[in-house]
């Protein structure tokens, strides 16, 4: 067993983990995280998006140092069938501002990066190191973990679980559940690398311009997923996720997936010529409120993804990620200045700060709409993006035919394949679980 205590060990060196780390060792505390991989961020291949004002509280001069590709002033989302999309988009000048509010990153020169702050501000990062378990003593409590090191057993007042969705330690301690298969999604993701001006001239982009594109339709084939494209400065990050659930009951294959996707006629054209250098897959929590497991417990506290915190709805997770590990290291500082133990009780507090965050009242308002979107997933991923796409081809194809003739033709399509009953049920549910 190492002897030197800590006053927290983070597990974990993602975005979560890190803000946990850094904001902690800010505080002055004794901090060890460790990380699995090579390095943090070496199991990250994918592009990402970063919000601004989460950053800005950990590090308010972020933009003078950090490695971004974008900032993004393009919206766009697709509905697609196999041959065509129906889209909107919110493009504005305003986003060309001095201090952005969004930027599109490579994780895994971002995640190196922010380690490398943890450790200016104190915190030592220990790579290449699995922790195999929790220790806790005879009455349960988290007093530590053990790692696959040579006397890997490593003591601390608390531990910050940052270990994503994935991770298994608070299952095997009996802390939390582990998740369920459809509160999960697999994504797969390619970086696929074009000249900088090409992907500008695509895109219509100029300078450090950056666009999002997120879709979804025929291209899940009936499952809850979407897809996505990041514009990178010389790379375009491409993806497409499904939840795990769907996967194991259609036989479907996230790769089988993806290479259509790529070759659907409104993709392909933006990513002609490119060259292929990575691949990755990746879990992403997708249960949203009604998934979240217990935060807090004698000794631990959770954290990102492994909290199951990520907005499916507006998909974002990196900043809800940032925020709890932030939140939850402010509240370790409280206890700590108080000269009280780490015990459920008082660690409680790391709820009660996240329950009036954005982060919570966010999942809290969209609590209903994973559930629906998995239950009718055939209805909203298959079927209505097939019916608006047929819908708008009527709409803007002219070939003699009657104005009101095409649109009788229209709604009786929708009326035939949904019925009257079964359209205001689906307009009703969704409604009742976005308010």
């Amino acid at each position: 067993m190492i002897e030197e205590r800590f006053d927290a060990i983070v597990v974990g060196a993602g975005m979560a983990g890190n803000a946990a780390a850094l904001t902690m060792a800010k505080q002055g505390m004794k901090v060890l995280q460790l990380e699995r991989g090579e390095y943090p961020g070496s199991k990250n291949v994918q592009g990402a998006i970063l919000y601004a004002d989460m950053m800005e509280k950990l590090i308010p001069e972020f933009r003078e140092e950090a490695p971004l590709e974008r900032h993004l002033i393009e919206q766009r989302f697709w509905m697609m069938d196999d041959r065509s999309h129906v889209g909107m988009h919110y493009r504005s000048e305003d986003f060309n501002e001095q201090r952005p509010n969004r930027y599109t990153i490579i994780r895994a020169q971002f995640d190196k990066w922010f380690s490398s702050k943890v450790r200016e501000a104190g915190a030592i990062v220990l790579c290449e190191t699995t922790v195999t378990e929790l220790a806790q003593d005879d009455r349960n409590r988290v007093v530590g973990v053990r790692t696959d090191r040579r006397d890997g057993e490593i003591h601390a007042d608390v531990v910050v679980l940052a270990e994503g969705v994935n991770g298994l330690l608070g299952t095997r301690a009996g802390l939390r559940a582990r998740p369920a298969p459809d509160n999960v999604a697999l994504a797969v993701k390619e970086m696929h690398f074009l000249p900088r001006e090409t992907i500008e001239a695509r895109f219509n982009l100029k300078g450090d311009e950056g666009v999002v594109i997120e879709a979804a339709g025929t291209i899940s084939r009936g499952m809850t997923g979407m897809g996505f494209i990041y514009a990178n400065k010389e790379c375009i990050s491409l993806g497409i996720g499904c939840l795990v659930a769907d996967f194991q009951r259609t036989g479907q294959t996230p790769y089988g997936l993806l290479d259509e996707f790529k070759r659907h006629p409104s993709v392909a054209p933006l990513i002609a010529g490119s060259e292929v250098k990575e691949y990755s897959a990746h879990l992403i929590p997708e249960g949203g409120y009604k998934s979240i497991p217990q935060l807090y417990g004698e000794g631990w506290v959770v954290v990102g993804d492994a909290a199951q915190l990520n907005n499916a709805v507006h998909r974002e997770g990196s900043n809800l990620a940032m925020t709890s590990g932030r939140i939850a290291a402010e509240a370790i500082g409280l206890v700590k200045s108080r000269g009280e133990p780490m015990s459920a009780t008082n660690l409680s507090i790391y709820k009660k700060m996240l329950d009036d965050s954005f982060v919570i009242k966010d999942l809290k308002k969209y609590k209903d709409l994973p559930p629906l979107m998995h239950t009718h997933s055939e209805n909203f991923f298959l079927t209505y993006p097939q019916l608006i796409s047929k819908a708008m081809q009527n709409f803007v194809r002219v070939d003699g035919t009657p104005k009101v003739e095409k649109e009788k033709a229209s709604l009786k399509s929708f009326v035939k394949t949904r019925s009257w009953s079964g359209l205001v049920g689906d307009a009703y549910r969704f409604a009742r679980a976005w308010r």
